[in-house]
């Protein structure tokens, strides 16, 4: 499929809004009491929102030219076609396909890796005949994915993994490109469920390969689509919490397919995972609450990889940092960093921001905000939005106040307010943009992983959970150098019979911890 270029015209969105004949679709693995209002905040008489100019909600925003509510229209509500006409895709506005080029285009010079991937790999067409669904977030560094993924020979469906991490205007570039895209920033739980459905079970279109990211669109096709899931050949999965809910169905004998497990691969879990949440960290908390971070105290919730660069980056600032953890390894890690390990009822009155990161529930209870300071900013850097219990904050004592997009003051009746971002869910991809570097490590790791599933003979992975070969992560590796002029040293012969490697690599045992 060709792009867009400058001078593509759009035949735009009709008005009359479209019939809906979708059931629309629940979570298939829990009950959701009121669909309308779940997943946006519940609008009542608790609420209220400041008035704002479009700058401010602009310049506060994801980097996202159309983060700020344009209209009320659901997407779901109106019927756009690009410019051959084609419509199978459901974005915020289609209009907004040219900015979003340029958006995919700049991330394009900020990913070496996949770009070089998509170079050497585009004659071979090693992902012919694959039909991937895909459920990530939708933005800049995503789209370079899809498009070397289609270059590759895939065919593709994709919406979102999160509700709030869309970049619309790169949708809508994605949608003109003539893939189907649904997915919009701000979607409901409901319109969440939907997206998937229509990515999943689509006329003609039968999917062998899933790239998942939380496992909501391998655990919707499993338990709705039972017999399309038998139909699969592999399913890459690049999140803490997917992972886990892979090796649960695995452990309970209901993972029918082969999975390749991308988070804890060397090139996702120690560059993703740390380098990219030590940048977007401060870039998050900045652009939503312009806070100064010299002399805070702060409490990060979880000293994993994504722990350890929100640390490395706000003790870099001058904050003063604790940390709770449940693995005596971590913590111990984070005593030697020069970190307090403490229990959050010990720390947290007097903390000025709590970050989440552990992948847990429930790890920021309403015992806990009720005895948070004036003031106190409330975030999660966790993949799920359950870390910090936002539903308990949604009573009749309690008010909210938006204050700018995703920032809301949550007002106590003796006049305290606590400072949430993102209602919960993931800060970095809701308030800021990844670095695309990084990203670009992920995404080569994880078109090298969807092409070893899809091409594997048959009976070399079974129906189980597997790591990428240690050989890809060099290859990834590899593909980055360049960038930075890196020359790597040569193993001579009598070098590598001593230390028993190909001169080729691997270079290290799969126990080896980087």
């Amino acid at each position: 499929m060709s792009n867009p270029g400058e001078n593509d015209c759009l035949l735009g969105t009709e008005s009359t809004p479209i019939t809906i004949t979708d059931s629309p679709v629940t979570d298939p693995g829990s009950v959701v009491k009121d669909s309308k209002a779940s997943g946006a905040l519940k609008k009542s008489s608790r609420y209220r929102s400041r008035s704002l100019s479009a700058s401010s909600t602009d310049s506060y925003s994801s980097a996202s030219y159309s983060s700020s509510d344009e209209d009320d229209v659901s997407p779901r509500e109106k019927t756009q076609k690009n410019y051959t006409g084609f419509s199978d895709f459901c974005v915020k506005n289609i209009e907004q396909c040219v900015f979003g080029r340029r958006e995919i285009e700049i991330a394009e010079q900020e990913m070496p890796g996949i770009m070089a991937l998509r170079k050497r790999a585009v004659e071979d067409k090693p992902l012919k005949n694959a039909k991937i669904v895909g459920c990530t977030h939708i933005n800049a560094q995503t789209a370079v994915l899809i498009e070397t993924l289609v270059e590759l020979g895939a065919q593709v469906r994709w919406c979102a993994c999160n509700i709030f991490s869309t970049q619309n205007e790169v949708a809508a570039a994605l949608a003109g490109a003539g893939y189907p895209i649904f997915a919009w920033r701000g979607e409901t739980e409901e319109d969440f469920w939907w997206c998937i459905d229509r990515c999943i079970n689509a006329e003609n279109w039968q999917s062998n390969m899933i790239l998942d990211d939380g496992g909501d669109a391998t655990h919707l096709m499993l338990k709705k689509y039972p017999a399309m899931f038998k139909m699969i050949k592999g399913i890459v999965e690049e999140s803490v919490t997917g992972v886990h809910r892979l090796y649960q169905l695995s452990k309970a004998q209901k993972l029918t397919v082969p999975a390749m497990n991308v988070n804890d691969s060397v090139t996702k879990t120690k560059f993703d995972n740390l380098y990219s949440c030590r940048e977007s960290i401060i870039d998050s908390l900045k652009r939503s609450t312009d806070v100064m971070f010299g002399g805070k105290q702060v409490v990060l919730c979880g000293y994993g990889e994504v722990g350890k660069g929100c640390c490395q980056a706000l003790k870099g600032l001058g904050c003063v940092v604790y940390i709770t953890e449940i693995d005596p390894i971590c913590a111990l890690q984070a005593c030697m960093d020069g970190y307090r390990v403490v229990k959050l009822n010990e720390i947290i009155r007097y903390v000025d921001i709590v970050v989440t990161a552990t992948g847990n529930k429930n790890v920021v209870t309403r015992e806990h905000m009720d005895k948070m300071k004036n003031g106190c900013v409330v975030c999660n850097m966790g993949h799920s939005n359950t870390e910090i219990d936002v539903n308990s904050l949604r009573t009749p004592d309690l008010t909210w106040e938006k204050v700018r997009s995703q920032v809301d003051h949550i007002i106590w009746p003796d006049g305290k307010r606590i400072i949430l971002l993102a209602e919960g869910r993931l800060v970095n991809l809701s308030c800021s943009s990844l670095p695309s570097f990084v990203v670009s490590i992920t995404a080569a790791t994880q078109a090298l992983a969807l092409i070893e599933l899809f091409n594997a003979p048959h009976g070399r992975y079974k129906s189980d959970v597997y790591l990428l070969p240690k050989k890809m992560d060099e290859y990834v590796a590899s593909l980055h150098l360049p960038t930075f002029d890196a020359h790597l040293t040569e193993l001579s012969d009598d070098q590598a019979k001593y230390m028993g490697l190909n001169k080729a690599g691997p270079f290290k045992p799969n126990y080896y911890r980087y």
